[in-house]
């Protein structure tokens, strides 16, 4: 299959949109290795935007309340439970229980040694109780989901599955069949490389909608209009990072120029695989697959397919040209015929 480059040729998005001025393309890298499930994406994308409220029922036996990108979802933050991978390496603590071992100074501290410390805001600081608690851990402290994956709960060890978590959003294509079909301008290529959507110019076609590769692009009930992630163009020109990077508290999701960030995620990989972790790849970030590469890719621990992401993505209007030329010398010879049948019936 050819790739959106041998099709449309190397794209500049944002100086081939026609800014003269543009700065280097920007987009997301999005980390999933280190995504804890937490949902402060969704959160901020929702506040910064006025992005209406949704998804308030749990979908299984799952922490996904939202389950998919919509109108109302620009970030969705999904969980898969799966069985741990043959001979992947065990989880962190599995083979101790309680957790790690207090450092040294923890452990001075709990045991009466050192007074000097205490930051659980129900004791005062300098007393030896306040450092025991602090080192006995979350799970002292009752906090739900604090303990990491394989610790033991009683006699349950459970290292025998992982949960994959992964905080999706629009991809921001290099070439994006959506802005090929809109009829209205609604869609647009910023300065930035990334694609908005304009509300007010919107006229409901939903013509984007079928054309998006990935499924991103949503009608809002009652409104008719298309929307997704703008990438917070807003913030964007005033030179702030997006809401949901700038809430993420793990630096899962990253934002910067889009060459550095790629940079970074095969750095990543090769770190992962150093690790132990010889699933991890890269999704999106190749400027030569089916879509021209993404302005928001991602680092994966599975197949694309478990996360809900097609394997071989394509430029749905790929075909246009093919076939605007096609309709083109279709209508030259009706014409043709039509000039030849008025002049051989007058003669």
């Amino acid at each position: 299959m050819p790739d959106a480059n041998s099709l449309y040729g190397p794209l500049d998005p944002a100086p081939d949109a026609g800014w003269v001025e543009a700065g280097p393309r920007v987009g997301f890298f999005t980390d999933t290795s280190v995504c804890i499930g937490c949902k402060a994406c969704e959160v901020a994308c929702k506040e910064w935007n006025g992005v209406p409220d949704s998804g308030f029922d749990l979908l299984g036996m799952s922490y996904d309340n939202t389950g998919a990108l919509t109108a109302n979802s620009w970030r969705h933050v999904a969980f898969i439970e799966q069985p741990r991978p043959a001979g992947h390496r065990a989880p962190p603590f599995a083979d101790t229980p309680t957790g790690p071992p207090a450092s040294p100074e923890s452990a001075a501290t709990a045991a009466g040694t050192v007074t000097d410390t205490g930051t659980d805001p129900g004791l005062p600081p300098g007393r030896a109780e306040a450092a025991a608690r602090m080192a006995a851990g979350p799970e002292f402290l009752g906090m739900p989901g604090a303990q990491p994956p394989g610790r033991a709960t009683g006699a349950d060890t459970r290292t025998d599955f992982r949960w994959l978590m992964m905080s999706d959003v629009c991809k921001h294509c290099t070439h994006a069949a959506c802005l090929d079909v809109c009829p209205t301008g609604s869609l647009f290529r910023t300065e930035f490389g990334t694609v908005v959507v304009q509300e007010d110019i919107c006229n409901g076609c939903g013509y984007c909608i079928s054309a998006c590769p990935y499924g991103v692009i949503d009608q809002r009930k009652g409104d008719g209009r298309a929307w997704k992630c703008t990438l917070c163009y807003d913030r964007l020109g005033a030179g702030k990072t997006p809401a949901c990077a700038q809430a993420c508290p793990t630096e899962s999701i990253q934002f910067g120029p889009l060459d550095e960030l790629r940079e970074r995620a095969a750095q990543r990989v090769a770190q992962l695989h150093d690790r132990g972790v010889p699933e991890a790849r890269l999704y999106g970030h190749d400027p030569t697959d089916g879509v021209g590469g993404d302005g928001a890719f991602f680092l994966l621990l599975d197949e694309p397919e478990v996360y809900g992401l097609p394997p071989d993505p394509v430029v749905t209007t790929r075909d246009l040209p093919k076939m605007w030329k096609r309709a083109g010398l279709a209508a030259l010879a009706m014409a043709a015929a039509a000039v030849a049948a008025f002049v051989g019936g007058s003669s």
